[in-house]
């Protein structure tokens, strides 16, 4: 499992449009990614209903995980999608 500390910083965080974007990425990953924020998650990455759970606004931190095939791919896709490269490890 590869973890990634990533502050968010898209103007509307993880709400409606770039949730669907970071949960369609997160889709086609092959590896098995998860999301926390705080004390809420981990939570599939997958899942748009989960993602939106979070409440993540921008400048919130997150910890993205992934695990499987094309894992560090995938985190620095989704990564990329906050706005921010993150910082390797939790």
């Amino acid at each position: 499992m590869v973890d990634r500390r990533v502050t968010v910083r898209t103007p509307g965080g993880l709400l409606a449009r770039p949730a669907a974007l970071f949960v369609q990425a997160a889709a086609r990953a092959p590896a098995r990614v998860v999301i926390a924020k705080g004390d809420r998650g981990p939570v599939s990455a997958r899942s748009i209903l989960a993602v939106l759970w979070l409440g993540v606004r921008a400048g919130d931190e997150v910890v993205l995980s992934a695990a499987g095939d094309g894992a560090e791919d995938a985190l620095d896709e989704l990564a990329a999608l906050l706005g921010d490269r993150g910082e390797p490890g939790t």
